[in-house]
């Protein structure tokens, strides 16, 4: 609107600067005041005319919706990215519509009342469609009317459900319930949560010595029964080879004496067999025994001599196939 008048002031002043000049060339004027009024003439109402159309267009940039008011009140139309015309008494609100990012350090209570200082971080984008709806009911200043205020709501409300020791260990959990939380409150105002993250979680300096000690105290525990079942488990390992190994000797033993049996049996059955093969042999020597073959070998076994018979008198005569000579020497 100002450059609008400004135009108009100008355009105004080169019209006046014409009306003088033809009033003095009218009484004679010199050529030159002609001339120099000319001059004033085009200057002005070109400076009229440049800020006349100055006022009347306007540029939106890339991600950003324009919000068009006359003489303060919203109009139901919008502009989008590039170069409008509009009415001089028109005014153009420029909303950004992209992703934004915004951080807050805040301090907390846990349940059991510790201190926490948490830096809280969201990405969120206004809705486009609603950009003008958004302008109309709280302003540019949305971010400090509306986010902020329930941001430090929705991670206070989110760290006072758990004591300190919880919320370190449910980081995660507490970040996916205060961005659940805060994600209703904000589509309310149609702002949408894109992303967050809680930066850190920072105790008091008596809270966390406590913390790590109970933590070294867990390192040492859990590495004393460590050792311990590493211990059982070799102490187990250790009974486990002396049994099988035990056992090992015991089949050995059983495989031994099996194995002496099994050979002691193998050398009665050999015996046996033996045995029997013998009893058949004789048999079959007795059944091939004939009176003319034993009495055959009897004469082929004489030395041709003649049986003597030794005895005194009044004892019994003694039937003697031996050698004379040896006969004649006994009885001497």
């Amino acid at each position: 609107m100002t450059l609008f008048l400004i135009g108009a002031i100008a355009i105004l002043i080169s019209v006046i600067a014409l009306v003088y000049v033809s009033s003095k060339c009218k009484r004679g004027a010199y050529p030159n005041q002609k001339k120099v009024g000319l001059i004033i003439f085009a200057v002005t109402f070109l400076i009229g005319i440049g800020g006349m159309t100055a006022d009347c267009i306007t540029t939106v940039p890339t991600g950003h919706t324009g919000i068009v008011t006359t003489f303060g009140r919203v109009e139901d139309k919008t502009f989008e990215a590039g170069v409008h015309v509009k009415a001089p008494w028109q005014q153009v609100v420029v909303m950004d519509n992209r992703i934004q990012k915004a951080g807050l350090e805040m301090l907390c209570f846990s349940s059991d009342m510790q201190e926490v200082v948490t830096n809280y971080t969201v990405n969120y984008q206004i809705e486009k469609a609603n950009a003008q709806t958004i302008y109309k009911d709280i302003g540019q200043d949305y971010y400090n009317i509306v986010i902020a205020p329930r941001i430090q709501q929705a991670v206070k409300d989110g760290i006072k459900k758990y004591n300190a020791e919880e919320l370190i260990a449910n980081r995660e959990i507490l970040a996916a319930e205060i961005k659940e939380n805060l994600a209703e409150k904000l589509a309310a105002y149609n702002i949408a949560l894109i992303d967050t993250s809680i930066e850190n979680l920072d105790f008091s300096d008596k809270f966390t010595d406590a913390v790590e000690a109970k933590q070294v105290a867990s390192q040492e525990k859990l590495k004393a029964e460590i050792q311990q079942e590493q211990a059982n488990l070799e102490a187990k390992a250790k009974a486990e080879r002396e049994m099988i190994a035990a056992q090992a000797e015991a089949e050995k033993k059983i495989l031994a004496a099996e194995a002496e049996a099994e050979a002691k049996k193998k050398e009665a059955d050999a015996l046996a067999y033996a045995g029997e093969k013998q009893a058949e042999a004789n048999e079959k020597i007795a059944a091939s025994l004939s009176k003319d073959l034993i009495e055959y070998k009897t004469i082929e076994q004489w030395d041709g001599k003649l049986p003597s018979f030794v005895g005194g008198e009044g004892s019994i005569p003694v039937l003697n196939f031996g050698n004379n000579s040896n006969d004649q020497n006994t009885a001497e």
